[in-house]
């Protein structure tokens, strides 16, 4: 890591007021320079409780897009303005207000990986880590449409036992990721306890330990007695984990479960962000309080953000 630009980042940082976030699946420079490192969600709750006048959401646009919508008076910036999320972009407004229509009785739970229009048309928006919980508390008597994630909605439908209404969405980095490539990882690690994230695909799924979300791997990992873990998400992760947990060892399942979008932010951008104050992410008030509204009934059901 250069320092002249890490110095750089940090006067500018100083000087416009601003915290600088950093997914967990972001490049170790720009975890190593963040205020807060994370989950979607939970980085955008952590930045709205601060007294920053900018955020600097180094993820991918609908994380920027939430933020926005929980710091209104808060400008919030994306160093890519290219960075972002193919599920996200697999429904739309359009396609949701059709399927809303097709089932006029149903609660409507979107992923928070959605986009503002989406989120701003749903009952309930959840995180990979509560949507099971937030689901098995909604009323019994009502059919659920999940969106986009339909992975994560199967996960779901089998941990609380609800029948839902999937959306065919995917994680590409996610389904990519098979089950050999497990079975070849515990050969290659034997004892490993391996970790999945409930994005992957079914075979995954059942073949792995443990299915968490990223903020529940790290958990997982700390408070575990095994010290090696065989990890199936995006590989950003691992820097988290083995900086955290240096004494334990992390493999990834596959040296190609990599986002290509969450790796287009390096430490250039986030300099020129700070430099030119671009790209503002704003979401227009409409859209923004009925999207509130989506977040707000989520902590509604689950005060404890579980």
């Amino acid at each position: 890591m250069s320092s002249s630009l890490v110095n750089k980042i940090l006067e500018l940082k100083r000087k416009r007021n601003a915290v600088i976030l950093a997914h967990n699946y972001q490049v170790a420079e720009i975890q190593d320079i963040a205020d807060f490192v994370g989950d979607s969600l939970g980085l955008s709750v952590q930045a709205a409780a601060t007294q920053a006048d900018v955020i600097v959401f180094c993820g991918v646009y609908f994380m920027a897009e939430t933020a926005a919508i929980l710091s209104p008076n808060k400008t919030v910036l994306l160093p890519d303005k290219h960075a972002g999320c193919p599920m996200a972009d697999m429904i739309t407004a359009e396609q949701l207000s059709k399927l809303k229509a097709e089932h006029p009785q149903a609660l409507v739970v979107c992923y928070v990986n959605s986009t503002a229009e989406v989120k701003a048309l749903c009952d309930y928006c959840c995180t990979s880590s509560n949507a099971a919980k937030l689901v098995e508390n909604l009323p019994e008597d009502k059919d659920i449409i999940f969106v986009p994630d339909q992975h994560l909605g199967a996960f779901v439908q089998a941990r609380s036992g609800r029948k839902l209404i999937l959306w065919p969405g995917f994680c590409p980095t996610h389904v990519r990721m098979t089950a050999e490539q497990v079975n070849d990882a515990r050969i290659a690690h034997p004892g490993a306890v391996v970790l999945a994230h409930p994005e992957c695909g079914p075979a995954v799924r059942a073949v792995a330990d443990q299915l968490l979300s990223t903020s529940q791997m790290i958990a997982f990992a700390g408070k575990s007695p095994a010290n090696r873990f065989i990890i199936a998400t995006e590989e950003g992760i691992l820097h988290s984990l083995r900086k955290k947990y240096p004494h334990k060892e992390f493999y990834p399942v596959s040296d190609k479960a990599v986002c290509p979008n969450m790796k287009k932010i390096t430490l250039e951008k986030l300099l020129w962000s700070l430099e030119d104050m671009q790209t503002v992410i704003s979401v227009s008030p409409a859209i923004a309080q009925h999207a509130r509204r989506a977040l707000d009934r989520m902590l509604e059901v689950l005060p404890d953000k579980s």
